[in-house]
């Protein structure tokens, strides 16, 4: 898929503060649909060697210091881990006012712990992301009462559509799609891994297993996607009465699946908070 550049986006500077996987992520979708071109896409990073990576890989320059990148940018992307966003605030620069906007995806970092870092006043969005962004499968929660104009929150929609779904949302829900699907692809890649695992177990090849369990999850999400019934529905008709399946489903809620899928959310929601709070 390719998209014209957004007339919203064509005249923008992208800053990206962090280079690490997530940056990586969006850096690879925006450049690929032609969202914005490389030669206005820049990132800063404490690594010397992350920065050589991106800048060979799609290149962009790369900074080491951020407030160089602030003034360059006119869209920054906070993409740090949320113990150093702090000391992150503080380097970016006296150019930090409000003709920039801030799109921050640091988990459980709140609005106004960025507003009170940065007493310019830029306008910011808040947003959480996941890595299947990578492969333009992501999922993107975008916070729908961030103190920023109706357009800013276009502009990171136009920016983070063509890399999956997004959904806004009020910001005081943004650490529970952390916990869901912002840690999601973790309880996912442990359950393709189980069933590959449990395929071999059977005798199955593991490259055949790997791969029939992937596809079998990658095509139970679209199937509900596409259809919007109830998972509940989606489960029964491939459960016939005293059949296969049915035996299997016995021995996963023994095995507490639900309440051990649940308590993953939760318990990532609830460290979500904690980090903010840090």
């Amino acid at each position: 898929m390719s998209l014209d550049i957004s007339n919203a986006l064509k005249d923008k500077f992208l800053g990206f503060i962090g280079a690490g996987n997530m940056t990586e992520a969006m850096i690879r979708g925006i450049i690929q649909n032609q969202v914005v071109l490389p030669d206005r896409i820049v990132a800063s990073d404490i690594s010397g060697e992350r920065r050589d990576y991106v800048s060979k890989t799609f290149g962009i320059e790369t900074l080491k210091d951020n407030g160089s990148l602030v003034g360059q940018c006119n869209v920054i992307f906070l993409a740090v881990k949320p113990q150093a966003v702090p000391q992150v605030l503080k380097g970016m620069g006296e150019d930090m006012g409000p003709e920039k906007l801030l799109i921050s995806i640091a988990a459980g970092v709140p609005i106004k712990t960025l507003s009170a870092g940065l007493p310019k006043g830029p306008r910011i969005v808040r947003t959480m992301p996941n890595t299947p962004m990578t492969v333009m499968e992501g999922a993107m929660g975008i916070a729908s009462d961030s103190p920023a104009q109706p357009e800013d929150l276009e502009t990171v929609e136009t920016l983070f559509r063509p890399m999956g779904r997004t959904v806004r949302i009020e910001e005081k829900l943004i650490d529970a799609v952390t916990g869901l699907s912002g840690s999601g692809p973790a309880y996912v890649f442990m359950m393709l891994e189980a069933l590959a695992d449990g395929g071999v177990k059977m005798g199955l090849p593991r490259d055949v297993s790997e791969t029939l369990a992937a596809q079998t999850l990658m095509g139970s999400a679209k199937m509900f996607l596409e259809t919007r019934q109830n998972p509940g529905q989606l489960k029964c008709m491939v459960t016939s009465p005293g059949g296969t399946t049915i035996a299997g489903i016995h021995e996963l809620e023994k095995g507490g699946i639900r309440a051990s899928l649940m308590n993953a959310v939760e318990a990532a929601t609830k460290r979500s908070i904690e980090l903010g709070k840090g």
